[in-house]
């Protein structure tokens, strides 16, 4: 279990720095970790949404966030494979979990993906960091070589496998203290994304599947055109969201006053999408607007018509016909 659970975080850390190294170059393309990263943003919990926004905007943050996040893993997973600093390291691999679960325990086209690495993993890390690391560890090596260090109660907190230095009854509660918070964490986790332990089955309060496009601040220009904010706050990271018509309604019915066809839409000029971070973005794409999983923009859409003061409603569709909607008014002049 502990060299598993290493090679695990071994396996996050050395994509990154040895076989994938695209995945930090910031200046790179698309593999650069900021995207997916930027994509857990719409279903993080406990604030971490917050946090994930306030680093995509400064970028020196982010950029040694990503670095040291990344070489923590690699060698706290290395540590754990060859049993050195097990218990520390097994502490170290429980924050990962916890943190990896409040951003992307949310996420899993096909079932809970991301709850369920991060559930394992915090049990996993909890265990060894009660039980240390086993016989076949370096830990045990510099044991034989430096018997003192079995009397240092720093050595049997973050290293090997003796006891930890505490009597039976505190070693007791301390177990159960950990059990109840992995148990709590993740089964609260999985009840409040996927429901099946006290309520109904349900699809989460972030969808990981169906793309949702979240519209606000609708507005109609004096010059006739529309500008609104977007924001692709659910759906699967692997594939994009794509817009492929719009129109302008009145709210009291009849026909569109305004429409935007997939040509229109795919030829829009750049400064008409204000995107509001430099990774999941909105663009015009071959097929009408495209967008990524946490992009936020604010679209202008060219006016042609002559409108009326009134109220209208935006109804913007997708490729695979989901409507998303928007009420707008044009005051008077």
């Amino acid at each position: 279990m502990r060299f598993i659970q290493g090679f695990i975080y071994w396996g996050g850390g050395s994509r990154r720095f040895i076989y994938a190294p695209s995945k930090l170059d910031a200046w790179g393309g698309h593999n650069w970790m900021a995207h997916k990263f930027h994509t857990a943003m719409p279903g993080a919990i406990l604030g971490m949404d917050k946090v994930i926004a306030f680093m995509l905007h400064h970028f020196p943050l982010l950029y040694a966030g990503v670095i040291l996040f990344s070489a923590a893993e690699l060698f706290a997973g290395l540590f754990l494979m060859l049993g050195l600093f097990t218990r520390a390291s097994a502490f170290v691999s429980m924050g990962f979990s916890v943190v990896l679960m409040l951003m992307f325990g949310w996420q899993g086209a096909t079932c809970i993906d991301e709850w369920t690495m991060a559930a394992c993993n915090l049990a996993m890390g909890t265990t060894l960091f009660l039980a240390g690391g086993g016989a076949y560890a370096l830990d045990n090596v510099r044991l034989a070589r430096h018997p003192e260090l079995a009397a240092r109660p720093l050595f049997r907190w973050t290293a090997g496998s003796l006891p930890l230095p505490l009597d039976l009854g505190r070693y007791r509660n301390l177990a159960l203290a950990l059990f109840a918070f992995v148990v709590a964490f993740d089964v609260g986790t999985y009840s409040y994304y996927r429901g099946s332990v006290v309520t109904p089955f349900h699809g989460g309060p972030v969808s990981p599947t169906r793309h949702h496009i979240s519209l606000s601040e609708g507005a109609i220009m004096a010059d006739g055109t529309v500008r609104f904010h977007a924001y692709l706050d659910a759906g699967t990271p692997e594939a994009p969201s794509h817009v492929i018509d719009a129109v302008l309604l009145p709210a009291a019915g009849g026909a569109p006053v305004e429409h935007w066809d997939m040509k229109t839409l795919s030829s829009l000029p750049k400064g008409s999408i204000a995107n509001d971070f430099d990774y999941q973005q909105f663009k015009s794409g071959p097929n009408g607007i495209v967008a990524g999983v946490g992009a936020m923009a604010t679209i202008t859409l060219p006016g042609t018509t002559h409108l009326e003061p009134g109220a209208y409603v935006l109804k913007l569709t997708t490729v695979n016909n989901h409507v998303f909607t928007l009420p707008l008014t044009l005051a008077g002049s």
